[in-house]
């Protein structure tokens, strides 16, 4: 299996291996530094998925695994051997026909990936409830109406939608009145329990009307609130355009007041009660910073200012704790529930995501920054997450399952995703953990064809025991979920790979660096959640170190004999980018950018995390063809425009000479058609990055010695520093990068002589 042979796989499977072929002991999988783990995108999208409209055949209690191309078949007896627990199962009677030319799908070597459509649909449909924000200015909330009343049309026509407005007060909007417009009011400052709420709103059991037999089933009480867009949507639309600013006066000096935290209260608790354990979500639009009652970041006064990763560090923060353990008791119930809760706030400054982030990060909602509710990076992300497939369903699964079983030689650690434990103790689970572990299942509560779940896994098998030849471990993935047309799906996929005894070159030569880089910078990011930060870098040098000494070829003490092979040379250069990036240095970021960027990293997949963690540059110039530069300070000249992409950030920055020429409009000169093509060049390759991305990146146009360019040069290794000088063998051009920094060069040397064992100077 080379690179390309990775990506097929990934093609197919949607997982991605760090090694794609395991030491057969607990000891030498140790060794290997690296865990034995995956990247696998459970939706993700294939052409030649068949439809499978019947229920999957399962293996027996407790094992449940479920038929797949690697279980052996006695055709003429019809049983099939369950290769996890090894026990004969009964084919059921509708696979009578069955022979060797005659196969269902689902044991075809090509199919290690299936989909069922199971016969009982889903009770109801999914839900969507808009949790809007009042406090701000009236062009924001005309921008916001705008949004809000478009996103409606892309809702499915019998999806059931709600509204809650706030500001002062937390408005919950009766949609079933339609002579005027009707709501419960709740105070902004006080604390309500989840049983006061639902009494409030006439959702609790002592409310609804006895039945007796034979009686129509009443309405539930909570379809005043929530109804399914056809009906609703001309009320809601009159609702959304005559939205008013909170009409709450707001002194000069004072921040206005603003009940995140009661209005995001009351809509967990109407969905918990209304619709237990099924497909919803919760969209929450914050022009700012709760600034009253449960969950408040910051108070009223303008002369506090809001929380710096400084004022966390020193521990100085008054209302940090309290709101972070207030937000994760309602993320904790919504997780539960299987409702997602997704954050946009629009605001300049920061409005708490980073005490509000549980609510996102268990529940795999949709979190987005942008500057304000007018920008296009606000509107078009909310509207493209509502994304159709060729049927016209919403790309979105929700209230998901996600299982994992091995056999014997394999445990699971756990897993790094939005996910919350479903406490299913298994044989499968192991004893070292990672991430979310002591489970073999998970619940996801929302799923797009990206989100990417991270599985850690460990060999238990003893040193000394022999091995079969060939002998291969199983992994089965099993992802049960809501799709958007209301049906149930479940999602299997099962893969084998082959064990070997240690230091077999064949566990070396299958090493996938890019998956390893990826999979290893989710533990960091983990780490750095709950360490500090000095403590996690020193973690991943300790962890690189080792990788080297293992799998490199030098001579013991000789740094110039040092060399990896081709598929473990990049990985330095990752670890080098991921130490480097805003995942970890926390330096120049706010406390919401962090909780944002790490968000956005743990549910990506491999190619995306990897622009993240290493930005790719392309090169424009009149000479070549665009091509891949390095990422450093030497590609900067002036008769070069690049093209940055770092996921977050799409730059185009031209270099001196070229921003020269384009100010003096050489380009509308006929004799310059080939500085025209030049300049087109990047923007329409830039067009084509913006064109499925979630969240759409910050597009920034710029010129050499321009205030934007800091966004391209605090990326690129600062292999001229303004230290290193032009003196006698030093490198000429580029351009001097102000920073402490170590270059790739040096870091690469030290790492070296660290994993020859040479003593550092």
């Amino acid at each position: 299996m080379n690179g390309a042979n990775f990506e097929d796989i990934e093609d197919r499977d949607g997982v991605r291996f760090s090694w794609n072929a395991w030491p057969s002991s607990r000891i030498e999988a140790t060794r290997t530094v690296v865990p034995i783990s995956a990247l696998y995108t459970p939706l993700k999208e294939r052409e030649d998925l068949p439809p499978v409209h019947y229920e999957p055949v399962t293996c027996k209690a407790p094992c449940k695994a479920i038929l797949n191309p690697f279980c052996q078949i006695d055709v003429r007896g019809k049983m099939w051997i369950c290769p996890f627990c090894l026990q004969r199962n009964p084919f059921p009677p509708h696979y009578k026909e069955i022979s060797q030319t005659n196969l269902p799908a689902e044991l075809l070597p090509k199919y290690t990936t299936i989909e069922y459509t199971l016969s009982r649909p889903a009770p109801v449909p999914p839900i969507f409830l808009y949790v809007v924000d009042t406090c701000v200015d009236e062009d924001e909330l005309n921008a916001l109406r705008e949004t809000l009343v478009a996103s409606l049309s892309l809702l499915p026509p019998n999806a059931l939608v709600g509204l809650i407005t706030f500001g002062t007060m937390a408005l919950v909007h009766e949609l079933a009145y339609a002579d005027c417009p009707k709501a419960f009011v709740f105070r902004g400052s006080k604390e309500y329990q989840p049983k006061q709420i639902s009494d409030m709103l006439g959702l609790s059991a002592s409310n609804r009307p006895t039945m007796r037999p034979g009686q129509p089933m009443p309405a539930p009480a909570a379809s005043r609130f929530l109804l399914p867009v056809q009906a609703a949507e001309f009320q809601l639309t009159n609702i959304l355009e005559n939205l008013q600013r909170d009409p709450w006066p707001v002194a000069d000096n004072k921040r206005p007041l603003r009940c995140t935290g009661v209005a995001m209260g009351v809509a967990v608790s109407l969905l918990e009660t209304a619709f237990p354990n099924t497909g919803a979500r919760i969209m929450l639009f914050a022009g700012g910073p709760a600034t009253d009652g449960p969950g408040l970041v910051v108070s009223p006064e303008l002369r506090e200012p809001i929380r710096s990763h400084h004022d966390i560090d020193r521990d100085s923060v008054k209302h940090f704790k309290r709101a972070t353990k207030y937000y994760e008791s309602l993320a904790k119930r919504a997780s539960q529930n299987g409702h997602a809760v997704d954050i946009y706030a629009g605001c300049l400054d920061q409005v708490g995501l980073l005490e509000m982030k549980s609510m996102c990060n268990s529940t795999n909602g949709f979190m987005v920054i942008s500057d304000s509710f007018m920008t296009a990076i606000f509107k078009q992300t909310f509207l493209r997450t509502f994304a159709k497939d060729e049927q016209g369903f919403i790309k979105m699964g929700f209230n998901g399952t996600f299982d994992v079983q091995t056999t014997k030689e394999l445990k699971i650690s756990g897993v790094i995703g939005h996910v919350i434990s479903a406490n299913k103790k298994s044989s499968c689970v192991g004893e070292t953990e990672i991430g979310i572990g002591q489970t073999s299942a998970w619940k996801v509560c929302s799923l797009t064809n990206k989100s990417s779940l991270a599985v850690y896994f460990e060999v238990v098998t003893p040193a000394g025991q022999p091995l079969q030849p060939n002998q291969s471990g199983l992994i089965q993935f099993v992802t049960h979920y809501q799709h958007a047309s209301g049906q149930y799906r479940l999602r299997v996929t099962t893969v084998a790979r082959t064990f070997h005894e240690g230091g077999h070159p064949n566990i070396a030569a299958q090493f996938d660096q890019e998956a390893a880089a990826v999979l290893m910078a989710r533990i960091a990011v983990f780490k750095a959640e709950i360490d500090d930060s000095p403590d996690v870098l020193r973690w991943l040098d300790r962890m690189l170190i080792r990788l080297c000494q293992k799998f490199a070829d030098y001579r013991k003490e000789d740094p110039t004999s040092f060399q990896l092979a081709p598929n473990f040379s990049i990985y330095p250069q990752f670890m080098f980018h991921l130490r480097r990036s805003q995942f970890l240095q926390v330096f120049n970021n706010s406390p919401d950018e962090t909780a944002f960027y790490r968000h956005v990293l743990n549910d990506a997949d491999v190619n995306n995390s990897l622009v993240m963690i290493q930005p790719t540059l392309m090169s424009y110039t009149f000479e070549q063809e665009p091509h891949p530069v390095l990422l450093d300070s030497v590609s900067i000249r002036p008769d070069v425009i690049l093209l940055l992409d770092t996921f977050f950030h799409i730059l185009i920055f031209h270099g001196e000479t070229i921003a020269q020429w384009r100010k003096a409009n050489y380009q509308e000169q006929d004799d310059y058609a080939n500085f025209k093509e030049l300049l087109e060049a990047p923007v329409a390759d830039a067009q084509e990055l913006l064109e499925d991305r979630l969240p759409i990146p910050r597009y920034v146009v710029c010129d050499q010695g321009g205030s934007q360019a800091r966004f391209l040069l605090s990326k690129l290794n600062p292999s001229t520093t303004h230290t290193s000088g032009t003196g006698y063998g030093a490198p000429t051009g580029g351009q001097a990068i102000f920073t402490d920094d170590v270059s790739l060069q040096v870091f690469m040397e030290h790492l070296k002589r660290l994993a020859v064992g040479a003593s550092t100077s």
